[in-house]
């Protein structure tokens, strides 16, 4: 199978697509709701991926509660987060093939993440690949989050390329959901979440790693 259309660019999620970062979040957000002394259904962090903080906020409140230390809650997650990344977070497999190619036909790209600047440069920063982007399109840098096509079209507009030529790639449903509804040709990476029938739907593809994107990227062409 080949994609619909030769893509004229390349717009990636981050968390759990460029590197190893959701299965850290999820261990230090249920380690730290142990110490406020409750457990965290992995339902709920799931529920949680791809979304903006207060959106993720939002979720945790409901479930524990309106006076439940949410910034207390969020700084220590952090804390646990930055020492992860400062030992050093894995890209996943496939990052630098991909980028290579893309490299040699020349094909622009970007990121689109709910995170903030400064997460990327906390999760990317060690492995080099930031400067490798052409724009990097994090929270703040448009008006709603996903599951909302905002980042997905900012990306594109700085790309200077129509959504409909550019190949979305995510692992989570509401990057999906964002990207699809942008007019992106997307394509699913699972990570932490597998496809539903709507995910598989709203996709071009489910690609079990990046390797796989890029042969369909080569057979594009």
């Amino acid at each position: 199978m080949s994609l619909p259309r030769a893509p004229k660019a390349v717009v990636f999620d981050m968390d759990g697509l460029l590197c190893d970062t959701e299965v850290v979040y999820r261990d230090a957000m249920m380690a730290v709701a142990i110490e406020h002394g409750h457990d965290m259904p992995l339902s709920l962090f799931q529920s949680m991926i791809g979304l903006p903080g207060p959106s993720s906020d939002q979720k945790v409140l409901d479930h524990f509660g309106a006076d439940f230390p949410i910034l207390t809650f969020n700084s220590r997650v952090r804390e646990l987060v930055d020492a992860a990344c400062v030992a050093g977070i894995a890209l996943k497999a496939g990052v630098i093939e991909l980028l290579d190619h893309l490299d040699e036909i020349g094909l622009p790209r970007a990121i689109a993440t709910s995170s903030s600047h400064r997460a990327v440069e906390a999760h990317l920063g060690r492995s080099g690949v930031i400067p490798r982007f052409d724009t990097i399109v994090a929270r703040g840098d448009y008006a709603r989050g996903k599951p909302n096509p905002d980042p997905f079209l900012t990306a594109a507009q700085r790309l200077g390329v129509a959504p409909e030529l550019c190949l979305a790639l995510e692992d989570s449903h509401n990057g999906v959901r964002a990207a699809s509804s942008a007019g992106m040709m997307t394509i699913m990476v699972p990570d932490l979440l597998d496809p539903t029938a709507e995910i598989e739907t709203l996709c071009v593809r489910i690609a079990r790693d990046l390797h796989e994107v890029e042969a369909l990227v080569r057979a594009s062409r």
